[in-house]
């Protein structure tokens, strides 16, 4: 369960054998990039096939969430898991197409969308 005082949070779901969906909420800053860290180290690891991101429940993300992702991004390529983010809002997509991230990252615009790729 997550923290109700803790400014983001991760619950993790797993949608099919080897594949990790992270539904991400809240806002990650330099205070709370850690609440992703943790469950990405946990998961892009070489048991999973892939690892999806969903940042639908994320109100502000910051140069620290970017940079969990990054780090997730980098850490998937050395182990062999597939890296998909899940973003279709403002709060998230903008800062992720400001940087060129988008360039860089898998993205899909819904779970669905990401479920349906590994069916």
């Amino acid at each position: 369960m997550p923290d109700p005082t803790a400014l983001a949070s991760v619950v993790v779901d797993r949608i099919a054998p080897g594949i990790v969906v992270l539904h991400v909420s809240g806002e990650l800053d330099t205070t709370s990039s850690s609440e992703l860290t943790t469950p990405l180290d946990a998961n892009v690891v070489s048991e999973n096939r892939a690892v999806v991101v969903d940042l639908g429940g994320v109100k502000f993300l910051g140069s620290a969430g970017l940079e969990a992702l990054v780090l997730g991004q980098q850490r998937a390529s050395r182990v062999g898991v597939e890296f998909v983010v899940v973003a279709s809002g403002r709060a998230a997509l903008r800062p992720i197409e400001a940087t060129g991230l988008d360039t860089v990252f898998t993205i899909l615009g819904s779970v669905d969308e990401a479920a349906e790729r590994y069916r």
